[in-house]
């Protein structure tokens, strides 16, 4: 009688818990960095290959995914895309509320310091509106190149429509095609233990954290205002809206997509992983097939927060005089206007020259907070990805199970 064979190493990874796999990791990536710097810059390169692996799957994905669900979409099926839209709207309305509270009752100031940042800002509220609606009809090869998710998603919706009307065999076809997709993606997760240890290396080596010294008070209020948001304010969103225990729900989406968002801190290559989560937690797939890339675009509660703060810091080491409903609409005109920038790590604090243009800040000074921003973006933009992407499955997750729309 022959005894079973012990399964391998190989299948034991892929079988393993993996969020103890990537603690794991983050764990190492700490020791090599002080260990040898030297060793963990090189170690970069697994970080920066999980990070390409993620966006550049993550826009086939998503368009094959959406295309898929809408032309498999029968007319009694239900979807609940419209009250995860106003959780995104209420999250971010309160995000920005939060976010001025805090920049009162804790004002900071910043050091304005010269910079070199070369990333250039909208420059007014016409001219985001007019690229989001230009994004909308962009050639839709170059949206998938590009990693454009409102175009993605314009025309995957489009074809999914058209498609609707097509045999059965050509959505079988187109679903099976969005399984095979899936099964690479869930590949590519597998792997996030030696991209988040090949980035938490880099980060430690290149950075270590004597720059974050100056800046720990403003640090402190961007980090607390996004706890509160996270650990307070979303549960209770969460509570109205499935009327049960939110924080199970809440730690399971920071725990799992929290993590990784903030290491690879581009809410578009967190999409794999949000995608993944929701199929776990058994939602509707039809809702989060286009809700979880949508919130990678417009959902800016992160976003917001940091936006918010740094601007109203800059406002008050110039002593302009602003009263606190002024600041609530005008932070929140500027994390609107912000929707697509989540995609691009750091691309929040791109916005903040149109934040600081609607309090009369001058660009060349506005460019001065980005680079404070910039100095602060190994935790603020980590931080701000894991709030939002986290967010994205959190607010979809609710909407499915809200029992005032089952």
């Amino acid at each position: 009688m022959s005894l079973p064979k012990k399964p391998s190493l190989l299948r034991m990874y892929m079988n393993g818990n993996i969020v103890l796999q990537i603690v794991v990791g983050i764990v190492l990536g700490a020791v090599l960095a002080f260990i040898s710097p030297e060793l963990a810059s090189k170690a970069s390169v697994l970080g920066t290959l999980f990070v390409k692996a993620l966006k550049s799957i993550a826009p086939l994905l998503v368009f094959v995914l959406v295309m898929a669900s809408i032309a498999n979409h029968k007319k009694s099926q239900q979807t609940y895309i419209k009250p995860v839209l106003f959780l995104y709207m209420a999250g971010t309305l309160i995000a920005s509320v939060t976010a001025v509270v805090f920049s009162f009752m804790f004002p900071s100031t910043l050091n304005l310091l010269t910079s070199n940042v070369k990333q250039v800002a909208p420059e007014g509220i016409s001219e985001v509106l007019t690229t989001l609606v230009f994004n909308m009809v962009d050639n839709p090869v170059n949206a998938l190149v590009q990693g454009n998710y409102i175009g993605i998603l314009t025309w995957a919706a489009a074809i999914g429509f058209g498609l609707g009307k097509g045999s059965e065999t050509t959505k079988n076809v187109l679903q099976n095609l969005a399984d095979s997709v899936t099964s690479v993606v869930n590949i590519i997760i597998r792997l996030a233990p030696f991209g988040i240890f090949g980035l938490v290396a880099n980060t430690l080596a290149s950075t270590g954290v004597e720059a974050l010294v100056d800046y720990s008070h403003l640090l402190l209020v961007l980090i607390s205002a996004m706890l509160f948001i996270a650990l307070v304010t979303n549960p209770l969103l969460v509570f109205l809206a499935t009327r049960s225990n939110p924080y199970p729900l809440v730690f399971t989406c920071l725990k799992e997509s929290g993590i990784t968002a903030f290491f690879t801190r581009s809410s578009a290559a967190n999409i794999p992983v949000n995608m993944a989560l929701c199929e776990r937690l058994k939602l509707n797939e039809d809702t989060y097939s286009v809700s979880i890339p949508l919130g990678a675009t417009i959902n800016m509660g992160g976003a917001a927060i940091t936006i918010t703060v740094l601007t109203l810091a800059a406002v008050n080491t110039l002593n302009i005089p602003v009263d606190f409903v002024t600041a609530v609409v005008l932070s929140l005109v500027a994390a609107v206007s912000a929707c697509g920038s989540s995609g691009v790590a750091g691309g929040s604090l791109l916005l903040i020259p149109l934040a600081c243009s609607l309090f009369n800040i001058p660009n060349d000074i506005a460019m001065q907070v980005v680079a404070t921003g910039f100095i602060l973006g190994v935790i603020q933009d980590s931080a701000e990805t894991a709030l939002n992407s986290s967010t994205d499955v959190l607010f979809t997750a609710a909407a499915c199970k809200s029992p005032s729309i089952d």
